[in-house]
């Protein structure tokens, strides 16, 4: 196995010609799609892989000046792509993960067919006209009660991303997931997360693109998605009528029918 699939834990499924290429969010590995593989891998080649950090990625790997803004991951991105020499990918991209892709989208469009964005934020902060969902202080709030008690921290903001209380194993496989990341490293991921302002990259974006939202998501709400389709060159919106951050794993089966149809134009 060459170091970069080892950095990234690349695992591979499926057995079609057509190549989707998976970004999980904050505090996720490659797990986290397992409720919406199983429908396609009979007709794609499935590429899934952990970020530097997560999963059971290479944690000597871990660089904090490459991995001090979002273009590092990217960067990760494009290097897997290099590296199995993909062509015409279609990237799945959740949450954080949605704007990595897009900005290895927008660095080399030439590995990029698509762009399948699930509950995407380029800004999470409430500037001036624009609502992102938090104030400042939230942020910073949140990111020293991190510091302070990780396992607290996620016990407590899982339920909050997950936004199905009557669910509560839901919130549990996302707090599961959150402790199986190397707290240092997620501490600094979510600073890089959460203070990361992409807007002024998303013009610059000209793959094709569909963008998914939630209908009542506390982390992305539903004018960050109105923001997006005005300024991206080539997207459309769907709103899925359900809650939370995560719908492929909370409504797997809607998240599902939106994107087929995109899939297969």
């Amino acid at each position: 196995m060459s170091a970069i699939l080892k950095r990234n834990n690349v695992r591979i499924l499926g057995g079609g010609e057509k190549i989707l290429l998976f970004v999980n969010g904050f505090g996720c590995d490659q797990t986290i799609w397992r409720f919406i593989t199983p429908a396609l891998s009979g007709q794609y080649r499935l590429v899934m892989f952990d970020h530097v950090g997560a999963g059971l990625s290479d944690l000597t790997a871990y660089d904090p000046v490459k991995y001090n803004s979002l273009e590092g991951y990217a960067e990760d991105v494009l290097d897997i792509c290099r590296e199995l020499e993909l062509r015409a990918v279609t990237l799945v991209g959740h949450s954080v993960g949605a704007m990595i892709g897009m900005l290895a989208a927008i660095r080399e469009p030439a590995w990029f067919e698509k762009l399948l964005l699930l509950c995407p934020s380029p800004h999470y902060l409430n500037e001036n006209s624009y609502h992102g969902g938090f104030e400042r202080q939230d942020i910073y709030d949140m990111l020293a009660f991190m510091d302070q008690d990780f396992v607290g921290w996620a016990d407590e903001f899982a339920p909050f991303i997950m936004g199905n209380p009557d669910r509560p194993l839901l919130s549990a496989e996302l707090l599961h997931s959150f402790c199986q990341s190397d707290p240092v490293i997620a501490k600094r991921f979510a600073r890089v997360t959460f203070l990361a302002d992409n807007r002024p990259d998303v013009g610059h974006c000209h793959t094709p693109c569909l963008l998914v939202q939630c209908a009542h998501d506390l982390i992305a709400p539903p004018e960050v998605g109105a923001f997006l389709l005005a300024r991206f060159p080539t997207a459309r919106l769907i709103t899925l009528p359900v809650s939370g951050h995560c719908p492929h794993l909370s409504a797997p089966i809607e998240t599902l029918n939106a994107l087929e149809p995109f899939l297969a134009a």
